[in-house]
């Protein structure tokens, strides 16, 4: 199998766009100008190479970094930095969105536009590391078919072999070296600080600072050690021209300029639906059951806190109290089963925390998480493999048809559990895979799944499905995962290998392992797309373990082909958990807020700034910092927010009811704050696998002649072609140039400060004397115009010599050519994207081409409780409603008798448009009079106008109107309206197209 990679995902270039612009104006380095190692100094080019080596070069002045880092923040809706306080910018993108992928395109698109050719990625483990040199291994192909086959190196850096580190500095091409922190955290340890013979003589280190190098850290929480921690002075000391972090959990939130969150990846359908498989054991009374969970000394006073089995009112409840030394157990709980049971010592020193559990014929000291007369968690661990396996089984049935593989994966507490070894090294089953196979043998006779199983040898079959991966010791062996030295590091780095090689093989029906095992080893750093079932046997400890684990399986799924697969329909992550379900997404919501500063429930300032407005020019810009505070004042005033931004009930009372009030100026863009507003006053929806439900459909509606001639009038396919008047084009291109801001000459800041010496260090406090100076360059060499615009609008030579000519501005173009071809670059495209709805033109397709009423049947459809309305006129038993909107609307359509039949369209009803494709929400049959029929597809909004909506949504609209005129035939064809409710449907029925 081959992984495809797709190239126009509109968040991802988003996030290359945020990084890239921050450099807008920088001009073009140019390798061809350096010389590598000259013999004298004469020979040497002022600002492009070093003694040791070809460099990076900025000649951006802080001012003019800080500008566009503003205007990236405005345009992303991030708050804006106070100062340029470093050179580190931080991109912040959900686990499983392509994090990777973002980061080494970026380093493309920076070299294709500035000439920037030397990057380090710093990463904090071996399994990173080996992650991010397969993606390079797998990406080769599509980064040199998108960047016109720009040759580059990449390396994985060997304390050992500093070798490639010398041609790292002296080569003209792109050069990538990628590096663990382990590797160049120490000085008084790593090679990197040490002269060698394989670098010519020269330190590693003093190489790389002379490249002044842009540096990725991949995972920087993990990277830094702090903010003044070994990780961070080992970066610095690379003498950086910038330093790029990428993560989903920062703790450091340098300078902004991205933020793909986990509630945006999990809203816009980037990852998969969570969903939770929760083990909760009830009525389990019957012995003295103690847990200890943590021990404190809160002003002298030891105390622990223990989870005991206390008599209530109602019943026996498991409850959390707070226990000292000395305590009677029977006396706390006021249960004779605990009778004798003491508590002895508590210990609270850190690191050999425990408290002493006395009891009749014994002690037990117990730590931390550990447990005293709890159920026999061998028997749980059993029934969590058993739903495992039939979660895994139950999904391979729905997708191996569709050319998906389905992958299950078990962390463990202890190797030793699933895997040892006898006196002779070889290899025994532990307890774990014991109960697997016996269990995968079970299922695998129940009638269920004799379609998965009816030529399968099954006295074989349950050995070759599961295997383990964990790091691997010089013998062969398997151990448990720890990299704290080099030994370690070197046994995990076997077993990431094996892991990351086989990544594709994985993915294939060809190989019958489907069922994983790990310690550690599949943490952060592996990623396979079609991990669909996650089971922890071990216990979760913390909130961030928690997310960790299931970021394993956050990706959305491939087929044989490599092809990636959308929709919840298809990608739900089960997560098989031994805490209940509300109990699950609390936590992993706690860790959320903790992790990436989401605080759920709080509207801030900032946060409408980038919500698009239009000019009295009928330009979009974004609503700006200023008047997003406006806005925020405004809603404290409706009493929608308290002082400090956290959201009342009555703000959710009108986001459900749609009654939100806006100030008057910004009615026309209600869709897009209450888009906002519902992001922040909602939570993060996990589901409960046992309220999944397949939803059926109503035969009786499905095949009834009213519904057949609904089908009948919006079935047919069709496909498109844009059409441009060039003329128009051309003339609002030049429009858009001639109005565009003008452009600057190259300026020089000046600044003044005061230098204090003193004990305490070297202090410089800027004082008043500040200036701007235009600077007259004569000997800029003027790039080539026409190549570069050609390059970046896709647009002939000759349409852009008009473009210009006609504009009157090519003086500007003298004056600063690289400000010049940015802002004439960014005016074109613009005015394309603009044409491309006016331009697009529908067409149905042959008679054959159609979506077959019996696919109704065919495809499955599923939802959870939540969501589902019970109906009667509808094709399916149930609505899936996805919104309050929808809800409201299917409500209106089952309560008034014009309305004799409908659907929401499923997620395979799909229509082509240049952006993506699109499926509308509705098909409805309206009778009036009891005579005539009107029928309709229905986009429900809770606005009328396109301005409510965003550029892709509006876009996508207008082809869902092209697409439906196309196939309109006879003389009552389906028309395409955009609703808030079922009275605006209405009122169209009642008016002649």
């Amino acid at each position: 199998m081959k992984l495809h990679f797709e190239p126009n995902l509109d968040y991802q270039l988003q996030a290359v766009e945020a990084v890239c612009d921050l450099f807008r104006g920088q001009e073009i380095c140019r390798t061809e100008f350096t010389v590598t190692m000259p013999t004298t100094k004469a020979m040497q080019i002022p600002g492009m190479e070093s003694d040791l080596g070809i460099g990076n070069r900025l000649t951006l002045l802080d001012d003019e970094l800080l500008k566009s880092l503003h205007d990236i923040q405005l345009r992303n809706g991030l708050p804006p930095s106070g100062s340029l306080a470093s050179g580190d910018f931080t991109v912040e993108m959900e686990t499983g969105t392509g994090k990777t992928y973002v980061y080494l395109r970026t380093i493309f698109e920076l070299n294709k536009r500035y000439g920037f050719t030397k990057f380090v990625i710093v990463v904090p483990s071996v399994a990173i590391k080996e992650g991010v040199y397969k993606t390079l291994q797998i990406t080769e192909e599509h980064f040199k078919g998108l960047y016109a086959g720009v040759p580059f190196d990449y390396f994985l850096y060997d304390s050992s072999k500093p070798g490639p580190v010398r041609n790292f500095a002296t080569s003209s091409q792109i050069q990538i070296m990628v590096v663990t922190v382990g590797a160049i955290n120490k000085k008084e340890v790593n090679n990197l600080y040490k002269e060698s013979e394989k670098t010519g003589g020269e330190k590693p280190i003093d190489l790389i600072k002379s490249t002044r190098p842009i540096l990725v850290v991949d995972e920087p929480q993990s990277v830094d050690g702090g903010l003044s921690g070994a990780g961070k002075s080992a970066l610095d000391a690379m003498n950086p021209l910038c330093t790029l972090r990428y993560s989903a959990t920062h703790v450091d939130k340098h300078q902004m300029v991205y933020r793909l969150d986990a509630v945006d990846a999990h809203d816009k359908g980037l990852v998969k639906q969570i969903e939770v498989a929760a083990a909760t054991v009830e009525a389990a009374f019957n012995k003295p059951y103690v847990r200890l969970l943590k021990v404190e000394n809160k002003r002298g006073t030891i105390s622990a806190l223990v989870e005991l089995d206390k008599l209530t009112a109602s019943g026996v409840k498991r409850k959390e109290l707070a226990v000292q030394d000395g305590d009677n157990l029977e006396m706390v709980t006021g249960r004779a089963i605990y009778a004798d049971c003491a508590v002895g010592e508590i210990r609270v020193e850190k690191g050999r925390e425990f408290m002493e559990l006395r009891f009749p014929g014994g002690e037990q000291f117990l730590k931390p998480g550990e447990a005293y007369g709890d159920v026999d968690i061998l028997a749980v661990q059993r029934q969590m493999i058993r739903r495992t396996i039939r979660e895994h089984l139950d999904k391979e049935l729905r997708l191996r048809p569709q050319g998906i593989k389905v992958l299950s994966l078990f962390f463990i507490d202890e190797v030793a559990r699933y895997r040892s070894y006898d006196a002779a090294g070889n290899p025994v089953k532990g307890e774990y895979a014991r109960i697997f196979e016996e269990e995968y043998r079970r299922a695998a006779r129940l009638p269920d799944y004799q379609t998965l199983f009816g030529e399968v040898d099954l006295t074989h079959a349950a050995e070759q499905v599961h295997n383990g991966y964990f790091s691997i010791d010089k013998k062969g062996g398997w151990s448990n995962t720890a990299e704290n030295n080099q030994g370690n590091r070197e046994s995990a780095e076997r077993a990431y290998s094996l892991i990351m090689k086989e990544k594709e093989k994985l993915l294939s029906l060809d190989t019958p392992l489907k069922f994983i095992f790990s310690h550690s080893a599949l943490k952060e750093g592996w990623d396979n797309p079609n991990v669909f079932q996650i089971c922890a046997l071990r216990e979760m400890g913390t909130e961030r373990e928690r997310r960790q684990t299931i970021g394993r399986g956050l990706r959305l799924c491939v087929n044989q082909q490599g092809q990636r697969l959308r929709g919840f329909a298809v990608n739900t992550l089960t997560v098989i958990a031994t805490e209940s379900y509300e109990q699950f997404a609390e936590n992993l919501q706690k860790e959320i807020e903790q992790e990436t500063g989401i605080r759920f429930g709080i509207v801030e300032e900032h946060q409408f700034a980038a919500i698009s407005v239009t000019t009295a020019e009928g330009e979009p810009v974004p609503l700006g910092f200023e008047q997003s505070k406006v806005l925020w004042e405004h809603l404290k005033e409706q009493n929608y927010i308290d002082s400090n931004g956290k959201v009342q009930e009555s703000l959710k009372r009108a986001l459900k009811e749609g009654t939100l009030v806006v100030p008057e100026p910004l009615t026309a863009q209600l869709d897009q704050i209450t888009a906002v507003l519902k992001k922040l006053a909602g939570r993060l929806e996990i589901r409960n696998a046992d309220e999944r439900r397949q939803v059926l459909t109503r035969q009786a509606v499905l095949h009834s002649p009213e519904f057949k001639e609904l089908w009948e009038r919006i079935k047919h396919k069709t496909t498109y072609r844009l059409q441009f008047d060039n003329e128009k084009l051309v003339e609002s291109c030049i429009k858009a140039l001639q109005q565009a801001p003008p452009i600057s000459k190259t300026q020089m800041q000046w600044h003044k400060a005061d230098i204090v010496i003193g004990k305490s260090g070297v202090e410089a406090t800027e004082r008043s004397g500040a200036a701007t100076v235009v600077l007259d360059e004569n000997n800029i060499e003027l790039p080539d115009l026409l190549t570069d615009l050609q390059d970046r609008t896709r647009l002939t030579r000759r349409t852009i010599h008009r473009i210009l000519t006609a504009s009157g501005r090519l003086n500007d173009f003298k004056r600063n050519p690289q400000q010049f071809i940015e802002l004439a670059a960014e005016a074109i495209n613009r005015c394309k994207r603009l044409a491309i709805v006016d331009g697009i033109k529908y067409h149905r397709l042959g008679d054959e081409h159609f979506y077959a009423q019996e696919l109704f049947k065919e495809k499955e459809l599923t939802g959870y409780l939540k969501n589902l309305i019970p109906v009667q006129k509808s094709v399916y038993e149930q609505v899936v409603c996805d919104s309050g909107v929808e809800a409201t609307f299917a409500d209106q359509l089952e309560k008034n008798l014009a309305v004799k039949v409908y659907a929401k369209l499923p997620g395979w009803f799909r229509i082509p448009t240049p952006l993506d494709t699109y499926n509308p929400d509705w098909a409805v049959l309206v009778e009036q009079d009891g005579e005539e029929r009107v029928y309709f597809v229905v986009e429900t909004k809770s606005g009328l106008f396109t301005d409510d909506f965003g550029d892709k949504e509006s876009a996508k609209i207008e082809c869902g109107k092209a697409h439906f005129k196309a196939i309109g035939v006879g003389e009552t064809p389906a028309r395409y309206v955009v609703a808030r409710s079922l009275d605006d449907v209405l009122k169209t029925a009642s008016v002649q197209p």
